[in-house]
């Protein structure tokens, strides 16, 4: 809780207080009560309820709850605070009305009944104060954690492949020389994969049909550079209108199946990505050589991590013995 007044805190004070010294004005006004009084009392007691809510917010609840957490301490002072200045209050009520101090026949009870003032002169300021701070707070929270959400999935969009570029100049290189026309189309492909990657670096989410053409292009890239090593069918059976995944999900997916899996003896590695109402699912046969540690490369866990601050949604991998299956939920806009 921010401890230090506002602007619009005070603002909330003198509306509660002027209010209160207007009706009490009017129930003055009905008891008769003495010019003096009006002059002496409420002014009193509008700057001692003031000192007691300055007190403690930018005082005991500091030093007490927030510094020392010591409830016994913070009760304690808060009952003395109360106590005195509800008594101060008394004392200048006695004097207005002409009365004096030797009329008071009983310390102990008039002390209890300061306490009973002080209580009733802050207790609507105060708690009407505490509450709009409170909210205050949580809205700032609410804020705070947003923008913490939006850098870690910053970073996270960040984490690509180092070797994603270097390996595909690589690829063009040598198609220069054999095949300038596939050379030609491959760098029209390569350039479509980055101005995808630099539109939607800040996007968290995006439209599924893009991704898709995002995916074909990229799965050029891996046909291209490892030949017939890899086989990749995308099969729609649905209409993916209105439909978001985490921007770059497929491309994590398909960096996971030619990291993990190497073709062997002119065997393709088979991966089929499957589109339903709920779910991407992508399907991939698992080489010989393919890790059996419960590893799944840091591109899953990255993909984990992301959809744990976009949703309550969690993506499912199934590591099986013949084929390797993630599922990843898809985002709808009534979501």
């Amino acid at each position: 809780m921010n401890t230090k007044l506002n602007k619009s805190d005070w603002i909330l004070l003198k509306i509660v207080f002027a209010t209160t010294v207007l009706l009490g004005c009017i129930d003055y006004y009905q008891r008769g009560n003495k010019f003096i009084e009006y002059v002496v009392d409420f002014p009193t007691s509008t700057f001692l309820s003031i000192t007691i809510i300055l007190i403690f917010i930018q005082k005991i609840v500091p030093w007490f709850l927030v510094e020392q957490k010591n409830y016994f301490l913070f009760f304690i002072s808060s009952l003395l605070l109360l106590t005195i200045l509800g008594t101060l209050d008394q004392i200048a009520g006695r004097f207005s009305a002409g009365k004096d101090l030797n009329s008071i026949t009983n310390i102990l009870d008039y002390l209890k009944g300061g306490l009973y003032n002080a209580v009733n002169m802050v207790s609507f300021p105060l708690g009407l104060l505490l509450i709009k701070k409170f909210y205050e707070g949580q809205q700032v929270l609410v804020e705070t954690q947003k923008q913490q959400k939006e850098n870690e999935l910053k970073l996270l969009r960040s984490q690509i492949d180092p070797h994603f570029l270097f390996n595909n100049l690589n690829t063009l290189d040598s198609l220069i020389d054999s095949n300038p026309e596939k050379a030609k189309e491959y760098f029209n492909r390569l350039s479509l994969i980055y101005r995808y990657l630099i539109q939607t670096k800040d996007a968290e989410v995006m439209e599924l049909s893009k991704e898709l053409q995002f995916a074909e292009n990229y799965i050029f890239l891996i046909n291209t550079r490892f030949s017939s090593d890899y086989k990749f069918t995308i099969m729609k059976n649905i209409n993916i209108a209105n439909k978001f995944i985490p921007t770059g999900a497929i491309q994590a997916l398909l960096e996971n199946v030619v990291k993990h899996n190497k073709s062997e003896d002119k065997t393709p590695i088979k991966t089929t990505i499957t589109i339903n109402d709920a779910w991407l699912i992508l399907t991939n046969t698992k080489s010989n050589t393919a890790s059996n540690q419960e590893s799944f490369g840091t591109g899953l866990e990255n993909l984990k991590a992301r959809y744990k601050l976009l949703s309550d949604q969690q993506i499912q991998i199934h590591n099986m013995d013949k084929k390797f299956e993630v599922f990843i939920p898809i985002i709808t806009l009534s979501e």
